[in-house]
């Protein structure tokens, strides 16, 4: 298997830009990807639940994860997540990744049918064994219905050392300790990261690494704010940074799924994008953009 690589920092789950007939707009997907390097952000996470991988089809995940690792010609690392309900898909998924150069691939275990552990095992060693490309887990129970506990990402990483890390998305404090203290205790070179906004600076006071979360899109001196400030030792400024930062999940319950609230966050922050968005989600009313601008101002963001 390929050397590790310590993705850690702040990474957005990137929002895929497309035209009202739901093709990949290009030119604003570029605008995005520049406007995110030119912030500072330590990576770039395709494809995730905040990038509408669910609602695409096989060609279409393919179609944006080649035009993304293309466009950001290693400026700085491309992970591009690769998960599916059929292992045989994420495979293909992953091996096209690796193809077209990614840096990484994050997986997200399989949703709609609960798996027995040993058969959890199988697929995510099916997938490690497949390709030579650092790989990210992706625990998100609210939407697959079923928890990575630290104990099975133990197991997984000691038989697939291409297993270099976790996007926790999870909101529990106490499970994102256990996962530092039982895998990062073991292997510290071992990533946690984050998948709430509101989790960031107690993920990095714990011990972990870093943030993969929604509001990078259109905020991303807040993250990187607290990420540095942190790791620069002022308390002050990181606290301060994170109590604007934590307001923002407020945003995500305006609408389900959250993705046009972020698409129009951006848009409000000065990127000139399309918003429109791949159904079942749908486009925001103006009530709803009305509060999302005040939940903006009540974070000093417009």
């Amino acid at each position: 298997m390929s050397t590790k690589r310590n993705f850690q920092g702040i990474i957005p789950p990137v929002s895929i830009i497309f035209d009202t007939n739901g093709e990949l707009d290009k030119k604003g997907m570029a605008d995005v990807i520049d406007f995110l390097i030119d912030a500072g952000v330590d990576g770039l996470f395709f494809l995730g639940s905040g990038g509408e991988f669910s609602q695409m089809s096989r060609e279409l995940r393919m179609e944006v994860a080649a035009f993304t690792t293309e466009y950001v010609n290693k400026r700085v690392p491309v992970l591009i997540g690769t998960g599916s309900p059929s292992t045989h898909e994420a495979i293909t998924l992953s091996k096209h990744a690796e193809e077209i150069g990614a840096d990484g691939i994050v997986v997200i275990n399989p949703y709609y049918w609960p798996l027995t552990e040993e058969n959890l095992l199988v697929h995510y060693g099916e997938i490690a064994e497949a390709v030579n490309l650092p790989i990210l887990l992706y625990n998100y129970p609210d939407l697959t219905g079923q928890n990575m506990s630290p104990e099975f990402v133990l197991k997984l990483i000691e038989k697939h050392p291409n297993i270099v890390g976790i996007k926790d998305t999870i909101d529990s404090v106490g499970h994102i300790h256990d996962m530092i203290l039982t895998v990062k205790g073991k292997y510290p070179e071992f990533t946690v990261l984050a998948g709430f906004d509101n989790h960031l600076l107690n993920t990095l006071s714990l011990g972990g690494d870093g943030a993969i979360c929604a509001s990078i899109n259109f905020a991303p001196e807040l993250a990187i704010g607290v990420y540095n400030a942190f790791y620069e030792n002022d308390m002050e400024t990181a606290v301060n940074l994170y109590k604007r930062l934590a307001i923002l999940p407020t945003m995500y319950k305006l609408d389900s799924p959250f993705i046009s609230v972020v698409k129009e966050a951006m848009k409000l922050k000065g990127l000139d994008i399309s918003t429109h968005v791949l159904p079942p989600t749908r486009m925001l009313d103006s009530e709803k953009q009305e509060k999302l601008q005040e939940i903006l101002k009540k974070a000093e963001l417009l």
